[in-house]
């Protein structure tokens, strides 16, 4: 939940004079000031005084309610606060608004409305009463995208209008404030995939072994640490009681790849094959923080952040939060191969790789085949996106699992992805064909180690 600082306007200081006020004639005052003249125009040549006065009631009118509206001193603060910033597509956010009048004098009838992106809907507009001095109006809408961005807020304007509606004028405020709409995530089975490891026996273990008396880094002793793990050189040394760090276990990595080519993929909208993909890998990415992993956002372009690391909650919300808010305004790159992010992943040290990936030919599949010999393990949900546009037919199908074929044969957990696809079903569909591959590695490996003990004996 954010809240945007107070920002005051006061009337005073408007630069535009009283002709910017002329220009704030209603419909209504135009047709006064309009009908003044003309009546004071046939008084004068049909020589009728009485007629002469009324014109000039007529064109007066208005022109005192200019002066008046103008020389009016408003002094107010506009707040805005989100609630909350950040939602995902198809969800809808609250915008609370609040008007202080901070001057010693009450206000006239305020329109007040805000500025808003037509996706998010039509433009709010709220008429306040009289608000007495030191007084505070608080009012609110809603706010609601199918289409993930970031949307500016804002500024707010207040229309000051006279009592008999002659004029309005219009001040604005300078503050803005922005809503994230990240794309839809869904919540993903707790189904251990192929190359999943349980984060804890990559530590430092056979270094410290290796390391000698005078390389070992030790600590402060705590409470129930072993007596037998004292380093006393370094106890002597500090003048307190050190022991020998234990291993260091690290925690288990994991990269999601998004592919974004344009030329990948066909069609646009939220029910496109794109912005599954997109609501995919934000799906993956939190799924895999909340179960303890170092996570990676890659895409085609090399372009990566940072791990996120999940060890408190702070720390997993906002490492999604940082990876969500590069989602949301995520688009098509001008790419044609996802040879960057192969130079991205550093060999065998990646953990598992998770990959949303559009249509691939022969040259891009080959170089995904690659991908795998740079990870633990990696699972890869493919689209035919000429399938989402044109529907499934018999060469599409071909095609498709020609590429699949291609990709699990290098050892990827290939799972193809159709048209309005459920992303939990897929992922446990991912588990059970991985656990088949993991299966028939084992017996392959089993049966040529009995073949060949045979063979000796």
């Amino acid at each position: 939940m954010t809240a945007g600082g107070p920002s005051a306007m006061d009337d005073s200081d408007d630069k535009g004079g009283l002709r910017a006020a002329l220009s704030g004639l209603t419909t209504r005052g135009r047709s006064f000031l309009a009908a003044g003249i003309a009546a004071a125009v046939c008084a004068y040549v049909l020589g009728q005084a009485d007629l002469l006065r009324v014109g000039l009631l007529l064109a007066v009118l208005p022109l005192v309610c200019v002066t008046v509206l103008f020389r009016t001193r408003y002094r107010v603060a506009g707040t805005r606060r989100l609630s909350p910033s950040r939602v995902p597509a198809g969800t809808e956010a609250r915008v609370h608004l609040r008007m202080d009048n901070i001057s010693r004098l009450p206000t006239g009838l305020l329109m007040l409305q805000d500025r808003v992106p037509y996706v998010l809907g039509p433009r709010p507009r709220f008429v306040l009463d009289r608000v007495e001095p030191g007084g505070r109006r608080d009012v609110s809408y809603r706010v609601r995208s199918d289409l993930r961005g970031r949307y500016p807020l804002g500024p707010l304007q207040l229309r000051l209008s006279d009592p008999f509606g002659m004029c309005e004028l219009t001040r604005s405020f300078s503050d803005y404030d922005t809503l994230v709409v990240i794309p839809r995530t869904e919540p993903l089975p707790p189904v251990r995939l192929a190359g999943e490891s349980s984060g804890y026996g990559e530590g430092r273990q056979r270094s410290l072994a290796l390391a000698g008396e005078d390389d070992v880094i030790p600590r402060g002793y705590r409470h129930g640490d072993d007596l037998r793990r004292v380093h006393w050189r370094s106890t002597a040394r500090y003048g307190e009681l050190m022991v020998r760090r234990e291993e260091q276990p690290q925690r288990a990595r994991c990269t999601v790849m998004l592919d974004t080519r344009q030329i990948a993929y066909q069609g646009t909208g939220p029910d496109s094959a794109f912005e599954w993909a997109v609501s995919g890998a934000a799906s993956a990415l939190v799924h895999m923080l909340e179960r303890g992993f170092a996570v990676r956002l890659l895409t085609d372009e090399g372009d990566a952040l940072p791990d996120g690391h999940a060890g408190s909650g702070q720390e997993s919300a906002a490492a999604a939060g940082l990876m969500m808010d590069t989602l949301a305004v995520v688009d098509h790159s001008d790419g044609g191969g996802l040879s960057r992010a192969y130079d991205v992943l550093r060999g065998g040290n990646e953990g598992l790789l998770i990959a949303f990936l559009g249509d691939l030919d022969e040259e891009q599949a080959a170089v995904a085949a690659r991908m795998r010999q740079r990870s633990g393990g990696a699972v890869a949900f493919v689209l035919d996106s000429a399938a989402w546009v044109h529907g499934e037919s018999p060469a599409t199908e071909a095609a498709s699992e020609q590429r699949l074929r291609l990709l699990r044969e290098s050892g990827w957990t290939a799972v193809a992805v159709k048209p309005g696809a459920d992303l939990a079903r897929l992922w446990q569909q991912a588990s059970h064909l991985g656990s088949l591959t993991q299966s028939a590695a084992v017996g392959g490996t089993t049966g040529g180690t009995t073949g060949f003990s045979s063979g000796w004996s």
